[in-house]
């Protein structure tokens, strides 16, 4: 998933400076070092069957984000159930342009969009002529699957969670930006590792996955983790296909820059 193209709904900037706990641990709330979701074991093996899709064909490649979609409510409501966990499918929405100030949202510029919307479980795709030209790569289906780890998160209560955290300032805040979005890219690889082989897929799409990887750029505020973070996290995903393996709240900071 590249910084420039994935969003979700941002966290309400709210610092504390009273006290001394929030400067003992970068992540105070049990909710997100210790929640159940990393403790179930591996996602189970579930087929996936990815539609075909053709270059410049908008509508072929809106079905093959849908069918991905169908993929992981699959894939997460046998692991959430089976966890004890609360699930709800999410909904998918396809603009041709996405609404300015959609869930109260800064939307940017770019041809093509996704966006989490945690208030209606909705995630919203403004997929165009860039994304469309090339949707042979695997980086469609791990873009999806990262959007839906926002979902995750949303549905068992790690978004609430990362709500209450109290900031001690922007740096602070935007680590916490960075761990909730670094485990959705490892939440992505891992469910891409629990379906894996998907039909025709190699380790060279793998590969050539990890290689279209963008994070933040140099000099910029960091809301993603930088390239090297993200591939990481994606990798760690992959190896396990367990959440477990996705814990990013209780990483020290220095694994989370």
């Amino acid at each position: 998933m590249t910084a420039a193209t994935a969003a979700v709904a941002a966290l309400p900037m709210t610092f504390s400076m009273t006290g001394t706990a929030v400067a003992e641990a970068p992540v105070k709330g049990a909710e997100l070092t210790a929640h159940p979701l990393y403790d179930k074991g591996a996602l189970p093996t579930v087929k996936c069957k990815e539609r075909q899709v053709r270059a410049r064909d908008l509508a072929s490649v809106r079905a093959y984000v849908t069918g991905i979609v169908g993929c992981l409510d699959a894939t997460w409501e046998q692991h959430l159930t089976a966890a004890g966990l609360p699930f709800r499918k999410v909904r998918v929405k396809h603009y041709g342009h996405i609404p300015k100030k959609y869930c109260g949202m800064e939307i940017g510029s770019d041809e093509s969009m996704a966006y989490y919307c945690d208030r209606t479980d909705t995630i919203a795709f403004q997929i165009g002529k860039d994304w469309a030209a090339n949707p042979y790569d695997l980086w469609l289906a791990d873009m999806t699957a990262g959007m839906y780890g926002y979902h995750v998160q949303n549905v068992i209560g790690i978004r609430a969670a990362t709500d209450k955290e109290p900031y001690r300032n922007k740096t602070h805040w935007r680590e916490v930006m960075r761990r909730e979005s670094l485990q959705t890219a490892c939440l992505a690889t891992a469910w891409l590792k629990s379906v894996w082989p998907l039909d025709r897929r190699t380790r060279r799409d793998w590969d050539d996955l990890l290689a279209l990887v963008q994070g933040d750029r140099r000099g910029e505020p960091r809301y993603f983790g930088t390239t090297g973070t993200i591939k990481r996290w994606m990798r760690r995903g992959y190896a396990a296909a367990d959440p477990g393996a996705c814990n990013t709240w209780a990483a020290p900071s220095s694994q989370v820059s």
